[in-house]
């Protein structure tokens, strides 16, 4: 039976207050790192397995590279983005398929409308379609079939856990996260997603988020540039007035969300965070993850309150703010 997170297990990371009255609680558990990796604090079990969703990113992207993928700058920041599916994230995505010699035909991600408001009302007005270049993974499936064409593997079936892609990728994971793979799942995008504790997911970010491009070491060096990038092109993780991105731009960190209220953020000074809202919700997420890295030394107070200005977090009432989304009572 796997040990996956229960409400016995979890504490109150957020509240939602309306009018002075708490609406609502987000439930979840936390583990903070320190900049040398060492366990800072446990909010609920860190023990229980998860599934990260989207928050595997940096770990599959790193795989891909290390598999031969030869991405360089918004190339490989977007290997590793949830990304809105404007204009511009679809002409990098399809960039890097071109000079694989690949077109969008190759992709296995599900065709997507834009999650870009604006861009997805041009795509209507002109009688656009949903396509798989505009599915928010799709940076992410374009560097797996850049691995298999520079490694020589097969493009078809590359979503297949028995594929020789997703094999070195989930020993990528293992030795990242030091753990053993409990479980096996299929992500929104059709990706296997691998289980595995807060613990070793907050390990595994620590490692890539405190890495030297410079490093002797080859999976360091690709974490290291794979930060660099994101942290270089923040516009390309997420979206203008994204979490994801407004977090990179203000606060330098290397940040990733993974859909059902998974955060990993990794403040400048190498302090980590990994965080599971139990319920799903993501809308704390990223506030909550900077309180904790403020609380632990990694983030200044002003920055967080600045970070917390520019994120919705407002309750609404009649066209007014009334409330706020914030931290709870657990942390």
């Amino acid at each position: 039976m796997l040990e996956t997170l229960t409400i016995q297990d979890s504490v109150e990371l957020a509240v939602v207050e309306r009018s002075g009255f708490v609406e609502s609680r987000h439930p979840g558990a936390a583990v903070v790192l320190s900049p040398d990796g060492d366990v800072l604090a446990r909010h609920g079990n860190a023990d229980a397995l998860i599934l990260p969703r989207s928050s595997l990113k940096p770990l599959q992207a790193v795989a891909c590279i290390t598999a031969g993928a030869n991405l360089e700058g918004e190339q490989l920041a977007i290997s590793t983005a949830s990304h809105t599916g404007t204009d511009r994230h679809a002409s990098v995505v399809r960039d890097i398929l071109t000079e694989g010699g690949l077109t969008e035909d190759h992709l296995a991600c599900p065709p997507s409308w834009p999650g870009d408001t604006s861009t997805r009302d041009e795509l209507v007005r002109e009688h656009g379609q949903p396509a798989r270049v505009r599915m928010n993974c799709s940076g992410k499936h374009a560097a797996m079939l850049r691995a298999c064409v520079a490694t020589g593997w097969s493009t078809e079936g590359y979503l297949d856990p028995a594929h020789p892609l997703q094999a070195h990728i989930r020993d990528v994971v293992e030795r990242l996260t030091g753990e053993k793979i409990a479980h096996t799942a299929i992500d929104g995008c059709g990706a296997p997603v691998h289980a595995v504790t807060l613990t070793g997911l907050a390990r595994s970010i620590h490692r890539i988020g405190t890495a030297s491009d410079r490093s002797p070491f080859a999976l360091h060096r690709v974490a290291g540039s794979l930060v660099r990038a994101v942290r270089e092109h923040p516009w390309t993780l997420e979206g203008p007035g994204r979490p994801d991105t407004v977090a990179t731009e203000q606060l330098g960190v290397f940040t990733k969300h993974g859909a059902e209220g998974v955060m990993v953020m990794v403040a400048p000074n190498g302090t980590t965070v990994a965080l599971k809202m139990l319920d799903g919700a993501t809308r704390a997420s990223t506030i909550v993850a900077a309180t904790l890295l403020a609380r632990a030394g990694g983030l200044g107070d002003a920055e967080v309150a600045a970070l917390a200005e520019a994120l919705p977090l407002a309750i609404s009432g009649g066209g007014k703010d009334v409330g706020m989304i914030r931290p709870g009572a657990g942390l």
